[in-house]
């Protein structure tokens, strides 16, 4: 599986249920390869596999797949039974129809739909007024597995044209652009993920052999498996994890061997919220935080593979990048 992080306010939040019950979160954390030290690191992150881990986990301690965001429970083996009943759908537009009547028969405070207008479709959720303040977590828990179902039944990612939120923007928002889009709304009045209205024509692929596995790798398969595998940043990602840190090529032969100009690279990156030197950060923190948690390399040769000419500068990038320095980070998601 192709590695990434996870910020550690979605940690924070699916362990936030079990601590509201007088649970002590730290054998799960630690189930999952996450010290609870890591919790206090405000811009802590956790390998994507680890965060997948802690979901299951969780999810069989409260026997909730929403973690307690709805007043009814969303029971163990609520995703593999709407899993299997989506695959003997004849197309997308019928699978979602089916898959928002499910959830609507298993909550109370969110209510979901298949909205279209024109040529654009979106996958909806509102929460009902009474139910209080907005639950984030629920809302971008359904998101995932929605989208990533939709993505699933027909084999392929369905791009995010725009997301819409119907809550503040919350101080994880940064991690948005990665997992919806790059043209984010807050404060709306619906929560929404809009895509072409096509796609609603296409088929469904998958059968009742693929839905075993689907579902026993699930989350994990969601969770990185989805992302927007083929937008530039993505690509770019992958060229830069291909070669090694001494060899990563310039931003000029990067736009060459995608066919592009640097000037049009440079604006579809820019479309897309990002540049070529925040994909770099974000490679070599994710990189970074792998050798830290599951390496004994030094700091040193650490700073070194990473491309890093002094430990130094190594240092005051990664304590800009993670709120604490590599030697801290390190003793954080080793303590037990």
């Amino acid at each position: 599986m192709q590695k990434g992080s996870v910020s550690i306010y979605f940690v924070k939040s699916a362990v936030e249920p079990v601590v509201a019950r007088g649970i002590n979160p730290a054998p799960l954390l630690r189930d999952a390869g996450i010290t609870p030290a890591l919790l206090q690191a405000p811009q802590g992150r956790v390998i994507a596999q680890s965060f997948s881990a802690l979901w299951l986990g969780v999810a069989r301690t409260l026997d909730d797949e929403l973690f307690g965001q709805d007043t009814r429970r969303m029971k163990v083996g609520s995703f593999s039974m709407l899993s299997h009943i989506l695959v003997d759908c004849a197309t997308l537009a019928d699978a979602l129809a089916r898959m928002t009547r499910f959830f609507n028969l298993l909550l109370d405070d969110f209510q979901c739909a298949v909205e279209t207008s024109g040529g654009h479709a979106s996958l909806t959720i509102r929460q009902r007024a009474e139910s209080g303040a907005p639950r984030i977590f629920g809302y971008e828990t359904l998101l995932m597995l929605q989208h990533g179902l939709a993505c699933w039944l027909i084999g392929r990612r369905i791009p995010v044209l725009a997301a819409r939120f119907a809550y503040a923007e919350p101080s994880r928002s940064a991690e948005y652009q990665f997992m919806y889009s790059a043209r984010l709304t807050f404060n709306d009045e619906v929560t929404s993920l809009c895509f072409e209205r096509t796609y609603l024509n296409l088929p469904v692929i998958q059968n009742s052999r693929t839905v075993r596995e689907f579902v026993r790798n699930a989350p994990a398969n969601i969770i990185l498996k989805y992302k927007n595998t083929n937008s530039l940043s993505a690509q770019i990602r992958r060229r830069l994890r291909a070669a090694g840190t001494f060899e990563w090529p310039e931003f000029d032969a990067i736009a060459k061997a995608l066919n592009l100009t640097p000037s049009t690279l440079r604006r579809r990156l820019d479309d897309e919220g990002q540049s070529f030197q925040a994909i770099k950060d974000q490679v070599r923190r994710d990189m970074a935080i792998d050798q830290l948690c599951h390496t004994t390399r030094s700091v040193a040769e650490i700073a070194a593979d990473l491309g890093f000419s002094e430990a130094s500068a190594f240092h005051r990038a990664f304590k800009k990048w993670a709120g604490a320095s590599p030697g801290e980070y390190r003793l954080m998601a080793n303590r037990s």
